[in-house]
C-alpha cells in the first residue's frame, strides 16, 4: 500500500475514533443530568441555589475553552485530546463529593472547565478530519455525542431507579469512560505544529468571523435548550397530559435530534451547509407553530420531534464553518462554542421568564421567531462548504495508532 493510501486509510480509522471520543463525551452529560436531584438532595439546595451552581458549568467552559487551543499546540492533537478527555471524565465524581453550595460551585467550575477544552479540542479534530476527507461528518460527529449522551442518561436513570449512590455510580461511570477514551484517543490523528509555527495565544479571543457564526449557533441552541427542558412542562401545564407522556415527549426530542445528526452529512454532502442549515430553520418553524398552535399532544409531540429535526445539525455545521474559515481552528471552535454554551445557559431561564410574565405559548413563539433566524442568517455558514477536499499526504496526517 502507498504512503497516501495508508495516509487515507489512517483518518478514516481516526474519524471513528473522534466519533468514539464525541460518544464519550456525550455519555459523561448524559450520566451527570441523570442525577442532579441526588446532587440536589445530597448538597440540601433549594432550586434557586441549585440553578446558581449548575450556572458555573457555563462559566468554567467559557473562561476555559480559550485555553484549548494553546494546549494543543503546546502537546499535540492527540495527547491535548487525551489529557483534556480524561480531565473531563474523572471530573464527572466532583458534584457527588461536594458537600454544600461553595464547594458544588468550584466542583461544576471544574466540570464545565473541563468539558469545553475537550470540546474544542475534539471539534478541532473532526474539522481538520473533515477537510482530509473533503466531505462533511461534523453532523454525524455530533450525532454520536447525541447516542452516547442517550446511553449515559439511560444507565444513570437506572442507577437512580435503583436507588444507587451517585458516588459510586459516577466512580464507576468516570472509571469505565476514562479507559473507553483513552483508548479510543490512541487512534486519533497526531498533528504537531510546524518547527516555524507561531504559538496561539495562551488566552486568545474569539475572531470576528467566529461572531457571526455563533449568532447562527445561538439561535439554534436557544430552541434546543428551550425544547430539553420545557417540553415536558408545556404538554404538562398546557395540554394536560400526564407525567409519563410529557416525559416521552422530551425523549422524543433527543432521539429525533441524535437520529437527524447522524444521518444529516448525507444531506449537507448534496445540498451543502447553507441549504441545509435554511431547509432546517424552515421544519424548525414548522414545529414552533405547530406547538403554539397545539391543542392535543399529538400535535405538540409533533412540533417537537419538528423542531428537533430542523435545528439538529446546525451547531456542528457551525464549528465546520468556524474551523474552516480562519487559520486558527481551535480559536474559532472556541469562539463559537463560548456563544452556544451561552445560549444553553439563558435559555431555560429566559423561557421561564417569559413564561412566567406571560405564558409559555408566548415563550414558544420566541422559539420559533429564532429559528426563522436559521432561514435568514444560513449564508454565513458559506465557509464550511469552503472547506475543499484536500489531498492527503503522510506529511498532513501522521496515521493513527497505539504509541509508546
Amino acid at each position: 500500500m502507498s504512503d497516501v493510501n495508508l495516509a487515507r486509510a489512517g483518518v478514516v480509522r481516526a474519524r471513528y475514533a473522534v466519533a468514539a471520543v464525541f460518544a464519550v463525551h456525550g455519555a459523561v452529560t448524559g450520566s451527570f443530568a441523570t442525577r442532579v436531584p441526588w446532587v440536589q438532595e445530597h448538597t440540601s439546595l433549594g432550586a434557586g441555589q441549585l440553578g446558581f451552581a449548575l450556572a458555573f458549568t457555563a462559566l468554567g467552559a467559557s473562561c476555559a475553552m480559550p485555553l484549548a487551543g494553546r494546549i494543543s499546540h503546546r502537546f499535540g492533537s492527540r495527547d491535548a485530546l487525551r489529557g483534556l478527555l480524561a480531565l473531563w471524565t474523572l471530573s464527572l465524581v466532583l458534584p457527588s463529593v461536594a458537600p454544600n453550595l461553595v464547594t458544588l460551585c468550584l466542583a461544576m467550575f471544574v466540570y464545565g472547565a473541563s468539558a469545553g477544552m475537550a470540546d474544542v479540542a475534539m471539534n478541532a479534530l473532526g474539522v481538520e478530519i473533515e477537510r482530509l476527507l473533503g466531505k462533511s461528518i461534523m453532523s454525524g460527529l455530533h450525532g454520536m455525542w447525541s447516542a452516547g449522551a442517550l446511553i449515559g442518561s439511560a444507565a444513570g436513570t437506572l442507577a437512580a431507579h435503583l436507588g444507587a449512590d451517585a458516588r459510586l455510580h459516577f466512580a464507576l461511570a468516570a472509571a469505565v469512560l476514562t479507559v473507553l477514551g483513552f483508548l479510543a484517543c490512541a487512534w486519533v490523528l497526531d498533528l504537531k505544529p510546524a518547527e516555524d509555527e507561531e504559538p496561539p495565544p495562551r488566552f486568545a479571543l474569539p475572531p470576528r468571523s467566529a461572531l457571526l457564526i455563533g449568532a447562527v449557533g445561538f439561535c439554534a441552541v436557544f430552541a434546543e435548550g428551550a425544547s430539553l427542558d420545557w417540553s415536558a412542562v408545556f404538554l404538562r401545564d398546557r395540554l394536560d397530559t400526564s407525567a409519563g407522556l410529557a416525559a416521552a415527549s422530551t425523549t422524543g426530542f433527543m432521539l429525533t435530534m441524535a437520529v437527524a445528526r447522524i444521518v444529516g452529512d448525507a444531506a449537507v454532502n448534496r445540498f451543502g451547509a447553507v441549504r441545509a442549515v435554511r431547509a432546517g430553520g424552515v421544519l424548525a418553524v414548522l414545529g414552533g407553530l405547530l406547538i403554539v398552535s397545539a391543542g392535543h399532544p399529538a400535535v405538540a409531540m409533533a412540533g417537537f420531534a419538528l423542531m428537533g429535526l430542523g435545528i439538529a445539525v446546525v451547531v456542528p455545521l457551525c464549528f465546520a464553518a468556524a474551523g474552516h474559515a480562519g487559520p486558527n481552528p481551535s480559536q474559532a471552535i472556541a469562539g463559537v462554542a463560548t456563544i452556544t454554551y451561552t445560549s444553553g445557559l439563558i435559555a431555560p431561564s429566559l423561557i421561564g421568564g417569559v413564561a412566567q410574565a406571560t405564558s409559555l405559548m408566548v415563550s414558544f413563539c420566541v422559539v420559533t421567531a429564532l429559528a426563522g433566524g436559521l432561514v435568514l442568517c444560513a449564508g454565513v455558514l458559506r465557509a464550511a462548504e469552503r472547506g475543499g477536499r484536500a489531498e492527503v499526504s503522510p506529511r498532513d496526517a501522521a496515521v493513527p495508532g497505539p504509541r509508546s
